[in-house]
């Protein structure tokens, strides 16, 4: 890999960690020395060796001349300061590594929230929420093993293995050079091991852990369904099948490691480079080359590089799990935003009338789905959009909750484009019950109050009854105090009357209907039926359907296909027009119509 490849990678680590910068330089720093310092008592017992001990053998310290005994003790005392000065250095920057970690930590997510607060809401509909989940939580929990442990880590393995380098160099560079002989043999036969593993063994390696993973979900989720038809033997086949495919491949992907590895990790053992040291220390005791106290130095430092250089292989594992959780981290914080109004440029809308002018939208920019698109919504008026599915009638109420904006011309409410309003100007003023209903883990209470958190009570509930969900939240274990997910799991009907309740709250003058009763049961369906038309008296409408019969009675219907406005006006001037709609109702609507067009 060249060193630009190699490169790549840490960039966005690099970009992640700015705000921390300092606090990790310095963290580093102090581990580093603070590992030095912790070493400096093994200096001072070679040290104390050569001054106890003479060349006819050992003397008692009372024979020893007054200036060496008080060598003796200002080496003991100078080795305990640096031992506890090291070990209070690596401890501080522990601290103040776990204070940065914290301080990324929480300006990570404040940043991730702020901009998932912006980024259209559209975006969301093309993502599962684990993949959100997974940066804001486990990706940034992986970034904390890289930023509390890693580099502190790196500098106590730096520091030690530095220190102890310069120190072993210093008594005497000959046996330094053997002893630490088997340190650059483990690199280079660790990387010849790593290089030997082909690409198409690693691509092996991760399709069979794809494949299990697969083989896992399909039989956990399966298990009713082949249950029910008896087919639990396929699906335990197709799951060994997995596991064995998994077990091939592991095995191809390590067998050729194992024994380079083993060999290579036997070469730095601590009583391999001690062997090496002990047996190359006598040899140049007897070629006279060095004193044999010369070798003490060597026997106490030289196995202790071990523990360190094998520590800092095992960081790149870190490294590479951070590496990819910081390019998930920077992809989320990179995501497009929705254009934010002007400073200072904000007007109040007069009025609550909606316009649709020259609109066009096109997904990834160029696919497009809206063209040319002009048609308002007047106060107090129901406004019906037809069409078969993917002709783009979703994407127009999408459009006005501004899940994404338009590529061409604008969307105005109240005479203020819809850019130039602030989000909860806008959805005070657009209320909408769609297809797709989303509660979240709270109570009943908090999910119909979602957009109004000051809402008392008493209006909750005529929140409610007005939604006729009233009833049914009365009889969960806990009221409306009841978990959604948790105390109780709601039908679509009773969630749909949920968000009914959820917009009532509100009362906004605009309401978006789209597919409303979709996900209602036949049970449920007049329930819904009915709280949305007494919802929406007096407030203008925009209803999305697919059943021509369902909006007959509404005051306009847009008819759209292939993304293009091609007709509009009442049921009954659309019929005398002899038109597209005309003969859509005739042949019994767009349930017995193929699709048409992009998905929207």
């Amino acid at each position: 890999m060249s060193e630009k490849g190699a490169d790549r990678p840490s960039r966005p680590i690099r970009k992640l960690l700015q705000p921390i910068r300092g606090q990790l330089a310095i963290a580093v720093a102090m581990a580093a020395v603070g590992a030095m310092l912790t070493l400096v008592p093994l200096a001072a017992i070679s040290h104390l060796a050569t001054l106890m001990l003479d060349p006819g053998g050992s003397a008692p310290v009372s024979t020893l001349a007054p200036a060496v005994r008080g060598e003796l003790w200002w080496t003991v005392a100078i080795a305990l300061v640096c031992l506890f000065a090291g070990l209070a250095l690596v401890t501080l920057s522990e601290y103040l590594v776990h204070l940065a970690d914290n301080r990324l930590t929480r300006h990570l997510r404040l940043s991730l929230a702020r901009r998932l607060a912006r980024v259209p809401l559209g975006w969301f509909t093309g993502r599962a929420s684990g993949e959100v989940k997974q940066a804001v939580q486990d990706d940034i929990g992986a970034l904390h093993e890289l930023t509390a442990h890693y580099y502190t880590t790196l500098g106590r393995c730096v520091g030690a293995i530095g220190i102890s380098v310069i120190y072993l160099f210093w008594v005497d560079w000959r046996l330094a050079i053997v002893s630490l002989l088997p340190f650059p043999c483990h690199h280079l036969m660790f990387g010849a091991a790593k290089k030997s593993i082909s690409e198409e063994r690693m691509r092996e390696f991760v399709a069979g852990q794809t494949r299990i993973n697969n083989a896992v979900v399909e039989f956990v989720h399966g298990i009713p369904v082949l249950k029910a038809f008896g087919a639990t033997g396929k699906a335990h086949g197709r799951y060994r099948e997995a596991v064995d495919d998994y077990l091939r491949a592991f095995l191809n992907f390590t067998q050729p490691l194992v024994g380079p590895l083993a060999n290579a990790n036997a070469l730095i053992a601590p009583v391999t480079v001690l062997g090496i040291v002990l047996v190359a220390g006598t040899l140049m005791v007897l070629a006279g080359w060095i004193e044999p106290l010369a070798i003490l130095p060597f026997a106490l430092v030289a196995p202790g590089i071990s523990g360190p250089f094998m520590l800092l292989s095992f960081l790149e594992h870190g490294v590479a799990n951070a590496t990819g959780a910081a390019q998930r981290i920077q992809t989320l914080l990179d995501t497009p935003a929705l254009e934010a109004p002007p400073a200072g440029g904000h007007q109040p809308p007069a009025g609550s009338e909606v316009r649709f002018e020259s609109v066009g939208y096109a997904y990834d920019g160029d696919n497009k789905v809206i063209s040319d698109v002009s048609f308002n919504l007047p106060p107090g008026t129901v406004t019906a959009v037809v069409g078969a599915s993917g002709a783009g009638k979703s994407t127009l109420a999408r459009l006005l909750l501004r899940f994404f904006d338009p590529t061409e011309g604008r969307i105005t409410l109240g005479g203020v484009d819809l850019r130039h309003m602030e989000f909860q100007e806008l959805y005070r003023r657009v209320g909408f019950v769609l297809q797709e209903v989303r509660l979240i883990h709270a109570s009943v209470r908090d999910n119909i109050a979602l957009g109004k958190p000051s809402a008392s009570q008493q209006e909750i509930e005529a929140a409610a009854r007005a939604a006729n969900i009233h009833e049914r939240i009365m009889a969960l274990p806990r009221g409306y105090g009841s978990v959604v997910g948790e105390d109780v799991s709601l039908s679509g009907g009773e969630e749909q009357r949920v968000s009914i309740a959820r917009a009532i709250l509100l009362d906004p003058p605009l309401l978006v209907l789209d597919e409303a009763t979709a996900a209602a049961d036949a049970e449920s369906e007049a329930a819904v039926q009915e709280a949305l038309s007494r919802f929406a008296r007096g407030r203008a409408l925009m209803v999305i359907a697919h059943r021509l019969d369902t909006v007959m009675h509404a005051d306009r219907i847009l008819v759209i296909e292939d993304g293009a406005l091609r007709e509009q006006g009442s049921h009954d001037q659309l019929l005398a027009r002899d038109g597209r709609y005309a003969r859509l109702w005739r042949s019994g609507g767009y349930d017995r119509m193929e699709p048409e067009g992009e998905p929207a």
